[in-house]
């Protein structure tokens, strides 16, 4: 299957210039193809990932995907979906998430071998062109009108109160600029991106095309939205990041789980490499029996298995047995704060490690009010200790009872949670 049908089947294409052309060009051979991201945060979030599986599909049917990340225009901020403004970024802050981002796309592209992705910064030829040379290059050939004429300038022009800065006027040609330079240097001839996008790319397309007489193409994906109509991304409020310090592993995995069963396919076919007849069987399983969860399960898996890795997704999924209450061991401190992260702690001195109760334990950490009760919970069998059942009240604790390298996990009941750290 050509690989327009594919990402079409998979529900990844919105709108393309020139269908029966671009698709020729993608079938004549290794085609180079850009994406560009917004660097307004050092973590790329799961709004990115449509884009960045896409980009992934066409490297391995044969092309060259280009990653441009923006160090010029994310100084200035793009009106594209925008009510108001953005708040401009400085150069350091820039090169910050720059580092970020290109960790995040190595989890996606291959950057060496054939068809090997490259990263490129704007910056790199833009803050080299002087205001004079723009003019005289660059803006001569679209026009005032043309422009205005685009969405996302138009909306915002509508709005008397907000409207639109210079500034953010410009950023439309100073993309169509990126697709011409990338175009000249790197025989680049398809920009694609998210729909918001679509003004954009096409300036792009009529900057070459008057330029250079050149044929370039454009394509754009779908803005993901879920079954309720809310928007992925960090602008909806539900920011989900990539960077696992930003969004742990184990609160990725979780995200996906509290999928909505009518979403599950589509997010399987959007941000999985599954083959599309397995991803129709897992939906027919899951629709038989939705309670079971099989669904969002495997697509939590695959998701977390993709950006984060092997490792990191069996931790994800150890942590969700714990909170199942599995046996508490083989974690790490970070681990527990992930899974716990609302937990009360209280910390004591290691060398307590031999000489404290278990007693004593859930009196320090006011599990129980007193010794008295705390043998009465014990007795009773409401005391877990890293999830086992504990009722032994003489019980010395010492380093063998520890979860982590510090912490062991108290619980009284099915809810009541305490972790105590021996530092």
């Amino acid at each position: 299957m050509h690989i327009l049908d594919e990402l079409q089947a998979r529900g990844m294409i919105h709108q393309m210039t020139h269908e029966t052309e671009l698709k020729a060009l993608l079938s004549e051979g290794s085609t180079a193809f850009y994406v560009g991201f917004d660097p307004t945060a050092k973590s790329l979030h799961i709004g990115s990932l449509v884009p960045m599986m896409a980009m992934a599909f066409l490297q391995r049917a044969g092309h060259r995907p280009i990653a441009l990340v923006g160090g010029a225009t994310g100084m200035v901020g793009d009106p594209s979906g925008r009510s108001s403004e953005r708040n401009l970024q400085g150069p350091e802050q820039i090169e910050e998430n720059l580092q970020g981002m290109r960790q995040q796309l190595q989890q996606f592209l291959r950057f060496e071998g054939e068809n090997a992705a490259e990263l490129v910064n704007n910056a790199d030829w833009t803050a080299k062109i002087s205001y004079i040379d723009w003019l005289r290059d660059v803006g001569k050939y679209l026009t005032v009108n043309y422009m205005m004429a685009k969405e996302s300038v138009r909306r915002r022009l509508e709005d008397r109160d907000q409207g639109i800065s210079y500034t953010e006027f410009s950023y439309m040609l100073l993309q169509a600029h990126d697709f011409l330079h990338l175009y000249r240097a790197k025989g680049c001839k398809v920009q694609a991106g998210g729909s918001d996008q679509w003004g954009n790319i096409t300036a792009g397309t009529d900057l070459i095309h008057k330029a250079e007489g050149g044929q370039a193409y454009g394509l754009t994906f779908p803005l993901v939205t879920t079954s309720s109509g809310e928007k992925f991304g960090k602008s909806a409020g539900n920011a989900v990041w990539l960077d696992p310090e930003m969004t742990s592993p184990y609160t990725f995995y979780q995200y996906w789980m509290q999928t909505e069963d009518q979403d599950v396919e589509r997010y399987l076919m959007l941000f999985t490499f599954l083959e599309r007849t397995e991803i129709a069987e897992i939906a027919a399983a899951h629709h038989q029996k939705p309670e079971a969860r099989e669904g969002q399960r495997r697509l939590a898996e695959e998701v977390t298995g993709i950006v984060h890795g092997a490792e990191a997704l069996r931790k994800a999924q150890l942590a969700s047995e714990v909170l199942f209450g599995r046996e508490i061991k083989g974690l790490s401190d970070v681990d527990l704060a992930g899974i716990f992260p609302d937990v009360p702690s209280t910390s004591f001195e290691k060398r307590q490690l031999g000489e404290m109760t278990l007693v004593q334990l859930l009196r320090e950490t006011k599990m129980a009010n007193s010794n008295g009760e705390a043998r009465r919970l014990l007795q009773g069998g409401g005391v877990y200790l890293n999830n086992n059942k504990c009722s032994d009240p003489q019980l010395v604790l010492d380093e063998a009872h520890l979860a982590s390298e510090t912490t062991m996990v108290l619980r009284s009941g099915k809810k009541k949670y305490h972790l105590a750290k021996f530092i």
